[in-house]
């Protein structure tokens, strides 16, 4: 991370990951949104908004809500970046499972230095995403792009890899992981039934069945479907 990043505050680093989170979904963050994000009072978070705006790290307005300014926005996703990278480290070269991955990658990516990270990356053979399919910012803060689309809307038979995995529970990543259906693997959906599932799937060889609840956090690479 470049020295200005350095001197700030892991709270922070954490305040700008979460409003850049919010953002991506909502196109704005707002007081309650990231004070149950980060599981502390409004009142905090109110204060820590009007101190962000003063470093002109966000843009801030009580009755607006809050987005990042372009130094924020550079700062989250060098966070990102050193987190997902961190990530797959963790999962690729150290053998952790995709539950375990980002309460760890939490820990560290606050500490590193760039010259770590850059070491990781040519280690990892600089990979455009995480192992749960979320895209790795560049250097530049440029993010890969690539269709995807829910593993609920497919029709069987089709054909398919899996591209991510929208879900931090761990509960739910331990149980995707020991069913198989993980980023990277090919898939064939071979039955739906109506009203919500449950879909019966192969991989590996081996069919396994998931309820709705578990699919509808499943994405798929919309450029590998093919349908028999």
């Amino acid at each position: 991370m470049e020295e200005k990043e350095a001197v700030l505050s892991e709270s922070i680093q954490n305040y700008l990951k979460t409003i850049n989170k919010l953002e991506d979904l909502n196109g704005e963050g707002n007081t309650s949104e990231i004070a149950r994000e980060l599981n502390i009072s409004s009142a905090s978070v109110t204060g820590m908004l009007k101190r962000l705006g003063a470093m002109r790290l966000v843009n801030y307005n009580s009755y607006k809500g809050v987005t990042l300014t372009q130094d924020g926005k550079r700062i989250a996703l060098e966070v990102i970046r050193h987190h997902r990278l961190l990530e797959s480290y963790l999962r690729e070269s150290l053998g952790y499972k995709l539950a375990q991955v980002h309460d760890e990658a939490c820990k560290l990516e606050h500490y590193v230095s760039e010259e770590f990270i850059t070491k990781v990356t040519d280690i990892l053979g600089d990979p455009e995403y995480d192992p749960c399919g979320h895209p790795i910012p560049r250097k530049d803060g440029e993010l890969p792009s690539r269709e995807e689309i829910l593993l609920t809307t497919l029709e069987p038979i089709a054909y398919g890899k899996i591209a991510s995995i929208k879900n931090e529970n761990k509960e739910l990543l331990n149980y995707i992981e020991e069913s198989g259906l993980i980023p990277g693997k090919e898939i064939i959906l071979l039955e739906k039934s109506p009203y919500f599932g449950p879909f019966r799937i192969q991989v590996d060889n081996r069919e396994v069945t998931i309820g709705y609840e578990v699919a509808k956090m499943i994405f798929v690479c919309k450029d590998c479907l093919k349908n028999a």
